[in-house]
């Protein structure tokens, strides 16, 4: 059974960074895209970042120079690092995996995803 395990969420002051990981087991997904949704309360889960299974990178505009998300196939992880956090970052983080290479930033085109950690940033 395919498991997605986020970890490194918390509570930080605006500016302040986080790296939150996501590891997987069950399978290994090592040629296969991952991706971070978040949920904001209230709001509809959004597309963050995602990498492909050759590890080209995508970011929704919002986050687009001070997120990077990166893989390491070794350890069937997925990390994202979050520098310069706003207090409109604070959401749920939830990681994705998708039975594919590409990767995609519709949440309807990943098979797997984790139970999330939230990120919370003070203002």
């Amino acid at each position: 059974q395919v498991q997605l395990v986020e970890s490194g969420g918390g509570l930080v002051q605006a500016g302040d960074s986080l790296r939150l990981s996501c590891a997987a087991s069950g399978r290994t997904f090592n040629n296969y895209a991952r991706g971070w949704f978040r949920q904001g309360p209230g709001k509809e889960r959004e597309f963050v970042a995602a990498i492909s299974g050759s590890k080209s990178t995508t970011y929704a505009d919002s986050v687009k120079g001070r997120f990077t998300i990166s893989r390491d196939n070794v350890e069937n992880t997925v990390y994202l690092q979050m520098n310069s956090l706003k207090p409109e970052d604070t959401a749920v983080y939830y990681c994705a995996g998708r039975r594919g290479t590409v990767a995609s930033t519709t949440k309807e085109s990943y098979d797997y995803w984790g139970q999330g950690t939230q990120v919370t940033v003070s203002s």
